[in-house]
């Protein structure tokens, strides 16, 4: 088949992967002048790291991450609220340019057709789909268009179906540091002053251009307190920093000016149905999140292997889409369920939902089962209304393609 795709972030590369692999003729647009990373750090939980291992690419990825064995969570004054540790496999701590450079390496050793400075507008005719460009020019049709652009796409309000995308009004501030010390190693750690203030450290591992272990340093803060925040400068968010995490100290003195620093938003999507005709819509572009349980990255490598594999099982497209959107939908309806009502645990301005949190969440993992509950969420198997993930049976890990002896850039077309 002569399949496109839009977005050539985890998502979209992921999905042109495996469907190269498997035969497809795979087209992938990107709207930037070069395809690259958004964004510093992520956690990839077990769920993400066995889509990678489908795709054959999850010892790549762990050669340069960071293993993470638990998550630790703290008000200021020191009092616990989150001690969850995982049983079994751990997460992996992973700069996105890391995940990005190995899903970007296999996909050119794919050979999938990259098609930069290609801003889709239009996707023209859903039952044999074209792409139509903001500068007017026109790729297709295909027999099957995939639409992976992101939480921030506007794509999903012209497909027909019902959208819900506001923004979140909180971001993050992130940037990449070195732990020259070791210790912020093998833990995701947190600090909260009520629900307004949230810092985190998370370990990353290493970069090409960097020496040693690496973290990825967050700041939580309301979209509209943005440009105050930068107007005084990293002196001054240095300062807050320490006041309130005095460890943190080594970290956020690394950072020589705001501008080092990227500010990441985000929106609460949900896109019902995601499919319209030869189109399916995946990623952050279907079910968006707040970062509060650390999956977005996860779940579009989950989308992507499912495709490919309800796309391998069966010649008619109708009848993969509708499996695909089958196999997705309860466990993405978990966590999209579940991190709509953990944001304002962790981010708003409630004096009372902070102190409930602060109070009940440490002793409520005690209760009969709650612990489970607990790590399994946190390790990205969850499904509503009960039950834990499976990716399909058949799936089995794929040998990375040969890299082609032809340049990487041979099949780039600006």
């Amino acid at each position: 088949m002569r399949i496109g795709i839009i977005g050539c972030g985890v998502a979209g590369q992921a999905a042109a992967i495996g469907l190269a692999r498997a035969g497809h003729d795979v087209s992938i647009f990107e709207r930037f002048p070069q395809a690259r990373p958004l964004g510093a750090g992520l956690l990839l939980q077990p769920s993400g790291l066995a889509a990678l291992d489908c795709l054959g690419l999850r010892s790549d990825v762990e050669r340069w991450g960071a293993p993470v064995e638990r998550l630790d969570g703290r008000t200021t004054n020191g009092r616990k609220v989150l001690d969850l540790h995982y049983k079994g496999e751990q997460g992996l701590g992973v700069h996105r340019a890391t995940l990005f450079r190995v899903l970007h390496e296999a996909l050119i050793a794919s050979q999938t057709r990259l098609v930069l400075n290609f801003e889709t507008h239009a996707i023209e005719n859903p039952a044999a789909p074209a792409l139509i460009s903001a500068d007017g020019r026109r790729e297709g049709p295909f027999d099957l268009v995939i639409n992976a652009a992101g939480a921030h796409d506007r794509l999903r309000h012209s497909l027909g179906g019902r959208v819900r995308d506001p923004l979140y009004p909180w971001g993050a501030l992130w940037a990449t540091c070195s732990d020259r010390s070791g210790a912020f190693a093998r833990a995701l750690r947190q600090v909260y002053r009520h629900c307004d203030t949230m810092i985190g450290i998370l370990p990353v591992g290493r970069l090409p251009e960097s020496d040693g272990e690496q973290v990825a340093f967050f700041w939580s803060l309301p979209l509209s307190e943005y440009d105050a925040q930068k107007a005084l400068g990293i002196d001054a968010l240095r300062k807050k920093v320490v006041a309130l995490w005095p460890a943190a100290e080594p970290i956020v003195s690394q950072i020589p000016s705001f501008d080092e620093m990227s500010l990441a938003t985000y929106r609460d999507v949900s896109l019902q149905p995601i499919r319209h005709g030869r189109v399916v819509t995946i990623g952050d572009a279907a079910h968006g999140t707040s970062p509060q349980l650390g999956q977005g990255a996860n779940l579009s490598l989950i989308d992507a292997v499912t495709l490919t594999h309800c796309v391998r099982s069966s010649a008619d497209i109708a009848r993969a889409l509708e499996d695909y959107e089958r196999k997705r939908r309860r466990h993405v309806a978990f966590y999209r369920t579940a991190s709509r009502w953990l944001t304002p645990v962790f981010q708003s301005n409630s004096r009372a939902v902070a102190f409930a949190r602060d109070m009940l969440m440490a002793p409520g993992r005690h209760l009969p089962g709650a612990d489970y509950l607990m790590r399994t969420t946190l390790s990205g198997v969850r499904c509503l209304p009960w039950g834990l993930w499976r990716l399909p049976t058949d799936q089995t890990p794929a040998a990375p393609a040969a890299r082609p002896e032809i340049p990487h850039n041979t099949r780039i077309r600006q």
